[in-house]
């Protein structure tokens, strides 16, 4: 029996792809829950358009990623703070300081996509990475300066 899966089913397969399954399993099990249809030319040529429809926008989500990202790499960041002994900050630099930077600038972004480690605690330069999308990381340059006092 041919079956195009709704939702992920595990040992069998992902979402949106066509599967063949033993008559009972697919009538008794996969059917009535609604986690497969039958594999009839309606379904899978909606099937196929649904899969254009995806790769489409996600083709437009990495493009639009992508100018993000080289808009990142041309805006350094500098943030000044008070400084210690030996170049050391009082507090640290977080991603929420780092993204209130970039908005200055003009760039909206989530904080949740800067992927810092663990905060910026040192004077100088330093290279923060930024998930735009599943395939693209930029790196955003952050100086940390000493604020004169």
């Amino acid at each position: 029996m041919k079956l195009i899966l709704r939702e992920d089913v595990d040992h069998l397969g992902k979402g949106g792809e066509l599967v063949d399954v033993k008559p009972g399993y697919g009538r008794n099990f996969l059917l009535p829950r609604g986690l497969a249809v039958h594999a009839n030319p309606k379904n899978v040529r909606e099937l196929d358009h649904q899969k254009k429809i995806a790769e489409a926008k996600a083709a437009k989500l990495k493009a639009s990623a992508e100018a993000v990202a080289k808009r990142l790499s041309d805006t350094p960041v500098v943030l000044r703070r008070k400084v210690g002994e030996q170049d050391k900050l009082y507090g640290s630099v977080t991603a929420l300081d780092i993204v209130e930077a970039l908005a200055a600038r003009g760039l909206q972004l989530d904080r949740r996509t800067i992927d810092l480690a663990e905060p910026i605690k040192t004077v100088g330069d330093h290279e923060v990475p930024v998930k735009l999308h599943r395939d693209v990381v930029a790196k955003a340059k952050v100086k940390v300066e000493a604020e004169q006092a």
